[in-house]
């Protein structure tokens, strides 16, 4: 089992930057993949970013160029978050694919003002 925590969530301006971090229970060094993932009000859960077990990154179109994905040590994931627009409004989740079993926190608010 592993636990997911997720936080760095706030209120920003349209423009500013957040960094997001998750952190497990355990360590997932070895997890196959950790991701970003959002979810907006009234619209289905995507995946914003995600970084696999040999350490190749992707993004959604949206993102790309504003958000960066990253590894800390043994239990942490980031995500940064620069140049945020209100569409980026919405609760983050992460996600780490670990021994064949998908675990995810319960998610951090980000809310982008214009």
């Amino acid at each position: 089992q592993v636990q997911l925590v997720e936080s760095g969530g706030g209120l920003v301006q349209a423009g500013g930057s957040l960094r997001l971090s998750c952190a497990a229970s355990r360590s997932i060094f070895r997890a196959n993949f950790m991701g970003w993932y959002r979810q907006a009000p009234g619209d289905q859960r995507e995946m914003v970013a995600g970084i696999t077990a040999g350490g190749s990154t992707m993004y959604a179109d949206s993102v790309k160029g504003r958000f960066t994905i990253s590894r800390g040590n043994t239990n942490t994931v980031f995500l940064q978050m620069n140049s945020l627009k209100p569409e980026d409004t919405a609760v983050y989740y992460c996600k780490v694919a670990y021994y064949g079993e998908n675990y995810w926190g319960e998610g951090t608010l980000v809310t982008v003002s214009s």
